[in-house]
């Protein structure tokens, strides 16, 4: 057996089946999540559609676990994509592990593929539309999102407990600094010869939306893709065409972009039917 160019996947739901699936033919591709039965059964779908996947176990908060995933990879040959497809929302976890996870794990990965990266390569995170919510932060505020070392990410005053109204505003903090991150990782990527790229996608029909649809603020986000422009929400599948184009030779000059796919929920938002009335 020869070596392969290898894809490192966290998080088996189905926007990175999607974006794996259309991207990762004729790769060895590694799925990593934090419950392990979750990859095993993506892996199985995915290998009895002709793939070639491996399941492994991979928490997204822990450096040694990222780390062992991207040992997991190199065993078969050279990283060549990062779709980091994993977190947490706003409903499933307390803000300790949204910023755990989603915040400072997001960083962590980035920061670790980027090492390892082959020439070459592509990466792409899953942010969202959350992150478009929040009001501007100050640009030293950004800076240190972007900048700051993952090890000392959660030290950070504006992460302070105190400092965060409750979960969503936790997520949004999260994926304000998801955008950051990729902006700055980038310039690492590049010294590789690799892109680096997010995508922040509003609702998307998926199993965990599905459960949001039904759960508490299920009213909300029912209202929210009603009223955007495009009247309904989105497929994972619309989520890898934008994936495809980031990670193949179309977007060659597309590295460090946050790449907003909601139906146009954050514009109805700002300037529409979702406006909040003051």
């Amino acid at each position: 057996m020869g070596s392969k160019n290898v894809m490192l996947w966290a998080g088996a739901g189905q926007i990175g089946m999607a974006i794996a699936r259309r991207m990762g033919c004729g790769m060895k591709i590694i799925v990593g999540d934090k419950k392990v039965e979750n990859a095993q059964s993506t892996a199985k779908i995915m290998n009895e559609a002709g793939f070639d996947v491996i399941p492994v176990q991979m928490d997204l908060s822990s450096r040694e676990s990222i780390l062992s995933m991207i040992a997991e990879g190199q065993k078969y040959g050279d990283i060549k994509m990062l779709v980091n497809a994993a977190g947490v929302s706003p409903s499933q976890a307390p803000i300790e592990t949204i910023l755990k996870v989603d915040l400072y794990g997001t960083a962590v990965l980035l920061e670790e593929v980027g090492k390892i990266i082959c020439e070459g390569g592509v990466g792409v995170t899953i942010s969202s539309q959350s992150g478009f919510r929040m009001p501007a932060l100050t640009a030293e505020q950004d800076e240190q999102l972007a900048c700051t070392p993952a090890e000392k990410l959660l030290g950070l005053e504006l992460l302070q407990k105190e400092n965060i109204k409750d979960t969503l505003h936790a997520y949004q903090l999260a994926k304000r600094c998801n955008e950051k991150r990729v902006m700055a990782q980038a310039v690492e990527w590049g010294k590789r010869g690799s892109r680096l790229n997010a995508i922040a996608p509003g609702i998307i029909v998926t199993p965990l939306a599905i459960d949001e649809f039904n759960g508490p603020r299920g009213d909300f986000y029912k209202n929210m893709f009603a009223k955007c422009p495009a009247g309904r929400p989105g497929t994972a599948d619309e989520v890898a065409n934008v994936a495809e184009l980031l990670m193949s030779g179309k977007g060659s000059f597309i590295t460090g972009s946050t790449f907003l796919i909601d139906g146009g929920a954050t514009a109805s938002f700002y300037y529409g039917e979702l406006k909040q009335k003051k």
